[in-house]
Protein backbone atom coordinates (compact mmCIF):
# COMPACT_ATOMS: atom_id res chain seq x y z
CA UNK A 1 0.00 0.00 0.00
CA UNK A 2 1.29 3.65 -0.99
CA UNK A 3 1.32 6.53 1.46
CA UNK A 4 2.60 9.78 1.69
CA UNK A 5 2.83 12.41 4.51
CA UNK A 6 2.33 16.03 4.09
CA UNK A 7 4.30 18.74 6.70
CA UNK A 8 3.18 22.34 7.79
CA UNK A 9 3.42 24.57 10.84
CA UNK A 10 1.14 26.35 12.63
CA UNK A 11 2.14 29.00 15.67
CA UNK A 12 -0.15 29.43 18.90
CA UNK A 13 0.42 32.83 20.67
CA UNK A 14 -0.06 31.49 23.87
CA UNK A 15 0.23 28.14 25.57
CA UNK A 16 -2.15 25.48 25.12
CA UNK A 17 -3.44 22.00 26.19
CA UNK A 18 -4.83 18.95 24.09
CA UNK A 19 -7.01 16.55 25.08
CA UNK A 20 -5.15 13.48 25.83
CA UNK A 21 -2.26 15.27 27.27
CA UNK A 22 -2.11 16.52 31.00
CA UNK A 23 1.10 19.17 29.89
CA UNK A 24 0.76 22.69 28.60
CA UNK A 25 2.82 23.72 25.48
CA UNK A 26 4.19 26.60 24.77
CA UNK A 27 3.22 29.02 22.58
CA UNK A 28 5.82 29.16 19.81
CA UNK A 29 5.51 27.00 16.21
CA UNK A 30 4.87 23.27 16.33
CA UNK A 31 5.07 21.48 13.00
CA UNK A 32 2.42 19.24 11.79
CA UNK A 33 2.55 15.50 9.97
CA UNK A 34 -0.22 14.35 8.00
CA UNK A 35 -0.09 10.72 6.73
CA UNK A 36 -2.37 9.37 3.85
CA UNK A 37 -3.09 6.10 2.00
CA UNK A 38 -3.47 5.34 -1.40
CA UNK A 39 -7.08 4.25 -1.92
CA UNK A 40 -7.20 0.97 -4.23
CA UNK A 41 -9.59 -0.41 -6.48
CA UNK A 42 -10.43 3.17 -7.47
CA UNK A 43 -10.24 4.51 -11.10
CA UNK A 44 -8.39 7.59 -9.92
CA UNK A 45 -5.65 8.46 -7.18
CA UNK A 46 -7.28 8.95 -4.21
CA UNK A 47 -5.98 9.40 -0.31
CA UNK A 48 -7.52 8.80 3.03
CA UNK A 49 -5.42 10.59 6.40
CA UNK A 50 -3.95 7.87 8.67
CA UNK A 51 -2.72 9.86 11.16
CA UNK A 52 -2.72 13.49 12.16
CA UNK A 53 0.87 14.18 14.87
CA UNK A 54 1.88 17.02 16.99
CA UNK A 55 5.68 17.46 16.77
CA UNK A 56 6.79 18.85 19.84
CA UNK A 57 10.59 19.75 20.82
CA UNK A 58 11.86 19.09 24.22
CA UNK A 59 12.85 21.92 26.27
CA UNK A 60 14.68 22.05 29.61
CA UNK A 61 16.02 18.57 31.02
CA UNK A 62 14.05 17.41 27.64
CA UNK A 63 16.09 19.18 25.11
CA UNK A 64 17.13 17.32 21.99
CA UNK A 65 13.70 14.75 22.86
CA UNK A 66 11.29 15.17 19.60
CA UNK A 67 8.20 13.78 20.02
CA UNK A 68 5.28 13.01 17.81
CA UNK A 69 1.77 13.21 19.27
CA UNK A 70 -1.24 11.62 17.91
CA UNK A 71 -3.70 14.61 17.72
CA UNK A 72 -7.30 14.58 15.71
CA UNK A 73 -7.77 17.02 13.04
CA UNK A 74 -10.88 18.44 14.95
CA UNK A 75 -8.57 19.00 18.34
CA UNK A 76 -6.23 20.94 16.55
CA UNK A 77 -8.67 23.31 14.29
CA UNK A 78 -10.65 23.38 18.15
CA UNK A 79 -7.03 24.43 19.75
CA UNK A 80 -6.39 27.03 17.34
CA UNK A 81 -9.34 29.01 17.04
CA UNK A 82 -9.45 28.69 21.08
CA UNK A 83 -5.95 29.92 20.24
CA UNK A 84 -7.20 33.36 18.01
CA UNK A 85 -9.84 34.09 20.55
CA UNK A 86 -7.27 34.69 23.39
CA UNK A 87 -4.74 36.32 21.54
CA UNK A 88 -5.08 40.42 22.39
CA UNK A 89 -3.99 40.97 18.45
Amino acid sequence: MSTRSSRSMVTFANAFVLPGYSDELAAGEYEIVVEEELLQSLSFEAFRRTGTYLVVHGKGSQIGRTEQRPITEKDLETALRRDRRIDPD
